[in-house]
C-alpha cells in the first residue's frame, strides 16, 4: 500500500511538471517574449517545485511553502523587478500544481489552523490582490479552493462510511446479543418450568412416602418408605441445584402444560393436596369463564406454588384457597394456618428461594400485584389481584 501511494504521488508529481511545463511554454503562465537565460532557470525552478508534490503526504505545508515562494519570486521577477515581461500580463503566474498542493494540507490531516493560514498565504500569493484584476483574483480563488472543497468533501465522505461501517457493525453485534440474551432467557424459561413442574410433584411422592412410613404395619416396608423419602429428597436438592445452573434471567411468561379449565386444574391441585395430608379448602366465586386463559394460567401457577410451600415449610397446617373471578379483575389468596408438626428439614432445603419471586415476575407481566407474608391471624397469606382479561397472540388472530 505504501509503495503503491508513492507511485502514485511521483506519477502525480511528473504529470504536473510535464503540464505546467507546457502551459508555460505555449504562453499560458507567466513566460516572457524574449527567453533569456533567467526564463530557462525558472522553468526549470518551477520544475523542481512541482516535483516537490512527491512529498505532499509526508510534509504538506512545506509543497505549499514551496510553490507560494516559487510564484510569489516569478511575480516580483515581473514587478517591481521588471526582469521578465510575460507574453500575457493578466495570466495566473503559479503553476497548475498549486490545485493539488492545496488540497493536500487538509487531505492529510495537519494541524488545521496551520494548514488554513498556510492556504489564505497561498491565495493572497496567487490572487496578486496588490495588482487589481477581477480575473486574476477570481481565477486565482477558484484555483485554490479546488483542493480543499475536495479534501472537505473527501473527509466527510470517509467520515459518513466509517460511521455508517461503525453502525451496522454495532447492529450486528446487538443482533447477537440478542440472539444470546434470547437462548439466556429460554434456558431460564425452561429452567424455571422444569423445577416448577417437578418439585410440585415430587414433594408430593416424599410426602406420601412420609406418611406410608408412619402407616406401614412392617419395619420392611417403613424403611423402604424412608429410602423412597430421602431419594425424592435428593432428587429436589439436585434439581435445584441444576435450575441454578440453568437460570440466568428470570423467567418468563410460558403457557403450562395444564389443559384443564382452571376450575377443574385448581380442584385437581387441592385434592392432591388432600391425598398427602394437607387440609386443602377451594372456595370459588364467580363465573370463572370471566378470566382469560392466560390469567387462568397465572392463577394456577399461583396456586400450586403456594401449596407446594405449604407442604414444605408448613407441615401440618390447614390451607384455604380463595379466589373471586369479577368482569374487571381476579382476587386470588392462599392462607395456611400455623404449621402443627416439625418441619422435614430434608424437604425444606430442597428449594430455590426463587419461587415468590419468579410469581411476582409472572403475575406483573400480566399487570397484576402479589403481596406475600405472614398472616395477621398467624400463618402465611398470599394474595394476588389480577385482571380478569389479557389479550393474547391467539385471541387477536380470532
Amino acid at each position: 500500500m505504501a509503495r503503491t501511494r508513492r507511485a502514485l504521488d511521483l506519477g502525480l508529481a511528473l504529470g504536473f511538471v510535464a503540464l505546467d511545463t507546457t502551459l508555460t511554454l505555449i504562453g499560458g503562465s507567466w513566460w516572457p517574449a524574449n527567453q533569456g537565460t533567467l526564463a530557462w532557470a525558472m522553468l526549470v525552478v518551477q520544475a523542481i517545485a512541482c516535483l516537490s508534490l512527491v512529498a505532499r503526504r509526508r510534509a504538506p505545508l512545506l509543497v505549499v511553502g514551496i510553490l507560494a515562494g516559487f510564484t510569489l519570486a516569478v511575480t516580483l521577477l515581473i514587478s517591481p523587478a521588471h526582469l521578465l515581461t510575460p507574453l500575457h500580463p493578466g495570466n495566473i503566474w503559479a503553476p497548475f500544481a498549486t490545485v493539488l498542493a492545496a488540497y493536500a494540507p487538509l487531505q492529510c490531516r495537519t494541524d488545521r489552523r496551520l494548514a488554513y493560514a498556510a492556504l489564505a498565504v497561498l491565495t493572497i500569493v496567487v490572487a496578486r490582490p496588490w495588482q487589481p484584476s477581477v480575473m486574476v483574483i477570481s481565477i486565482g480563488l477558484g484555483r485554490i479552493a479546488v483542493g480543499p472543497l475536495l479534501a472537505m468533501y473527501f473527509e466527510a465522505r470517509r467520515r459518513l462510511v466509517r460511521a455508517l461501517t461503525e453502525r451496522a457493525e454495532r447492529a450486528e453485534r446487538e443482533r447477537e446479543l440478542l440472539a444470546e440474551q434470547a437462548r439466556a432467557e429460554e434456558r431460564a424459561r425452561l429452567a424455571g418450568e422444569m423445577h416448577d413442574v417437578v418439585t410440585h410433584r415430587v414433594s408430593l411422592m416424599v410426602l406420601q412416602a412420609g406418611a406410608l412410613r408412619m402407616t406401614a404395619p412392617d419395619e420392611a416396608t417403613r424403611q423402604a418408605a424412608e429410602e423412597l423419602r430421602l431419594a425424592g429428597c435428593r432428587a429436589l436438592d439436585e434439581l435445584r441445584d441444576l435450575v441454578g445452573i440453568l437460570r440466568t434471567e428470570p423467567d418468563g411468561d410460558e403457557p403450562p402444560e395444564e389443559s384443564l379449565p382452571p376450575t377443574q386444574a385448581l380442584a385437581a391441585l387441592a385434592a392432591e393436596s388432600n391425598a398427602v395430608g394437607v387440609p386443602t379448602e377451594l372456595v370459588e366465586e364467580g363465573d370463572p369463564a370471566l378470566a382469560s386463559p392466560v390469567v387462568g394460567r397465572t392463577a394456577y401457577r399461583v396456586v400450586r406454588e403456594a401449596l407446594t410451600n405449604v407442604r414444605k415449610h408448613a407441615p401440618g397446617a390447614r390451607v384455604l384457597v380463595r379466589v373471586g373471578y369479577d368482569p374487571g379483575q381476579v382476587r386470588l389468596t392462599v392462607r395456611n394456618t400455623e404449621p402443627t408438626a416439625g418441619v422435614d428439614r430434608a424437604l425444606a432445603a430442597t428449594g430455590s428461594g426463587m419461587g415468590i419471586a419468579n410469581l411476582r415476575r409472572r403475575i406483573e407481566l400480566v399487570h397484576g400485584t402479589l403481596r406475600a407474608g405472614p398472616d395477621p391471624g398467624g400463618g402465611f397469606l398470599l394474595a394476588a389481584t389480577l385482571p380478569a382479561y389479557v389479550p393474547t397472540a391467539e385471541s387477536v388472530r380470532g
